[in-house]
């Protein structure tokens, strides 16, 4: 039986000015290449395996088909590439119907994407981004290694697989409503337009809500990480609020270290945080701001209401450790 796996390989991931300005990572096309190389070989551990990969604008995809060992048979998803996020979203939602498992090189935003239409087949999720929270770096072999067993069903996914919140906005205004999706936090910032697509000041943070939160993470998960624990897999998620410069309220904020970017230690005063139920709501009303998502500037709101609400429904993640970890116990590694 033919195992099919899907690839999607983001060449914008990775480049945005948190790296220029900050510590963080850097992975240009040719990191990726190597990378998806290195994917491609992992997936050789199982017998008979279709690889599905995203094609793209800038002859990324080409190369590591080209390049793609002789033993896979590799092709391109049939889709109209558009240079955007759309492109992660048509791919997934092909991957959706025809693949067993997906590995994804990107960030935050290309995993959000990805979450979007790829319903339950299971993902891996390799950081090949800036300030990622979601995808974490692994070695690519090691995480096409992983996919291949999941996929092939040699370790069950049910069995290696977590299920990850997400975050749902309603953005309420006279005229409209707009619905956007985050996957592991939505912020609320004070400033007039989206600008720069990154958070680099943490002044400009009102508050937000994320679906996990460590104090080992970056950003809104960090912040909210100095106050509780929330596992990308528990129910809900945690809201949160700063003290505004000269706000008085009825208890003294706590302050949190949070490392807020790469690079940058900061400290915030928190007035108000709560744990939130699967579903519960936690508003902010907005004269004029942004919505950020994953990190990213995403939406500018003017007088309106902006409700944050945590849906235990996001993408099932495979925990790449757990399922060598168990293919080992197995003997699938043992050759004699």
């Amino acid at each position: 039986m033919t195992t099919t796996i899907g690839l999607v390989v983001n060449p914008a991931a990775g480049r945005d000015i948190r790296r220029l300005t900050g510590g963080a990572s850097v992975s240009n096309n040719y990191a990726k290449r190597r990378t998806a190389g290195c994917v491609l070989a992992g997936l050789t551990l199982a017998d008979d395996v279709d690889v599905l990969v995203m094609p793209d604008s800038t002859g990324l995809a080409d190369r590591i088909v080209d390049d793609a060992p002789d033993e896979l048979g590799v092709e391109f998803v049939d889709m109209t590439v558009t240079a955007s996020g759309r492109d992660s979203r048509t791919a997934a939602a092909h991957f959706a119907d025809h693949a067993d498992a997906v590995v994804v090189l990107g960030g935050d935003g290309t995993t959000r994407d990805v979450a979007q239409t790829i319903g339950d087949v299971p993902v891996v999720s390799i950081s090949t981004g800036t300030n990622n929270v979601v995808p974490t770096p692994v070695d690519g072999t090691v995480a096409g290694a992983a996919a291949a067993l999941v996929g092939s069903g040699a370790v069950p996914a049910a069995e290696a697989t977590t299920r990850h919140g997400t975050i749902e906005v309603n953005v309420a205004r006279a005229e409209q409503t707009t619905v956007i999706r985050g996957l592991a936090t939505v912020g609320v910032l004070d400033r007039p337009f989206v600008g720069t697509r990154a958070i680099l000041d943490p002044s400009d943070i009102v508050g937000g809500v994320v679906s996990r939160s460590s104090p080992a993470e970056i950003g809104l998960s960090g912040i909210a990480g100095g106050l509780v624990t929330h596992r990308p897999d528990d129910p809900g998620g945690v809201g949160f609020r700063l003290a505004l410069d000269g706000e008085s309220g009825a208890t003294a904020p706590t302050t949190v270290r949070a490392i807020t970017v790469p690079g940058r230690l900061s400290t915030v005063d928190v007035a108000e945080h709560r744990v939130l139920d699967d579903g519960e709501d936690y508003a902010f009303e907005v004269d004029r701001g942004v919505v950020s998502v994953d990190g990213e500037r995403e939406h500018e709101v003017r007088n309106g209401t902006v409700r944050l609400r945590p849906v235990s429904d996001g993408p099932r993640l495979v925990d790449v450790e757990s399922v060598l970890e168990r293919a080992a116990s197995d003997g699938r590694f043992r050759l004699g």
